[in-house]
């Protein structure tokens, strides 16, 4: 009863600060007033990217008040449902990715991308299968060969539950011939306790963004077998899963939407507002600086992406039987 009191409470706290951050400056414009929502707590992929974007607006004074407000909660679907509820306000945007579609998914809240007005793809991370440095599978080969032999006793560890990185195995097994229900699969809050997971030998292998387990693999902890990528990364000595045998690829891609029922002028505003910030010397740097692709995307070929993503997605989460 403590938790369900106490998640109330947060629900509760976090929509009062989302309206608040909404309400205030009543007819605001844009451009002098900007609320960027994280679905997300802090200090996550989510809230970083909406910093980001907070601070490559704020580089150039696209608009002249940004601020950044976290709804966190069942991977983004809790700041959706508030978000879906802002009808009309163009003085928002919402983080949004990968991670949300399969949380849609699995939430089977009633609540979609297709209740808000979903924007722009802006960039890509890609999740990386690492093993310890003293593990003995040199290789993704060497990996897959003991996962299909023993698929219970060769634990993944990874980030939530019909996440990146679940989907990412999910769709791995079934390239290389396994029932994707077979996977054991071990869901961590973050990529920091993945890698004390696999790094104090509770899981065999562990998934997690790229960017969140560089410095161990450079450090020589970890050993990478391999990265999502569709096509090798400049400067990550990672081989791709297709490079290593396995035709799977998959991007943790984020991006962002407006709130439902703005006019179609609020909406090319709000995206000459993105592409203004993503051409800023801060944002090009964020970029270098997190290892995320560029994958800027808008409109209708948007729209296509956004379609067959949640197909495919939707097929991910029905075979790991979800």
């Amino acid at each position: 009863m403590k938790r369900i009191l106490f998640g109330g409470a947060v629900a509760v706290v976090t929509a009062l600060a989302l309206v608040n951050a909404a309400s205030t400056g009543g007819e605001s414009t844009a451009r002098s007033k900007l609320v960027l929502m994280a679905p997300a707590s802090p200090g996550g992929g989510w809230d970083g990217f909406a910093r980001e974007s907070q601070q490559a607006i704020k580089s150039e004074g696209i608009s002249n008040n940004v601020q950044v407000v976290n709804v966190p909660g069942a991977g983004g679907t809790i700041g959706l449902s508030q978000f879906a509820q802002m009808e009309g306000r163009s003085d928002m945007l919402m983080v949004t990715g990968g991670v949300m579609i399969g949380a849609v998914e699995l939430a089977d809240s009633g609540v979609g991308l297709d209740d808000v007005t979903p924007l722009v793809r802006m960039s890509d991370d890609y999740s990386v299968i690492v093993v310890p440095a003293d593990s003995p599978y040199e290789d993704l080969g060497d990996f897959i060969e003991a996962w299909k032999a023993d698929p219970g006793g060769t634990s993944i560890a990874g980030g939530s539950l019909g996440g990146i990185d679940h989907l990412l195995m999910g769709l791995v097994a079934e390239k290389v011939g396994m029932d994707p229900r077979d996977v054991n699969y071990i869901p961590y809050s973050g990529g920091g306790e993945a890698i004390t997971s696999v790094l104090s030998g509770t899981t065999t292998a562990a998934v997690s963004g790229y960017n969140e387990l560089s410095d161990q693999i450079e450090a020589g902890n970890l050993r990478a077998l391999a990265i999502s990528s569709a096509e090798p990364l400049e400067g990550i000595d990672v081989p791709t899963f297709k490079e290593a045998g396995v035709d799977a690829s998959m991007a943790n891609w984020r991006g962002l939407a407006a709130a439902p029922g703005i006019s179609d002028a609020d909406k090319a505003e709000l995206v000459e507002i993105i592409e203004e910030y993503r051409q800023t010397d801060h944002w090009q740097d964020a970029l270098e600086r997190n290892d995320w692709t560029d994958s800027f995307m808008v409109g209708e070929e948007f729209d296509r992406f956004l379609e067959q993503e949640t197909a495919t997605t939707n097929e991910l989460v029905e075979g790991l039987g979800l």
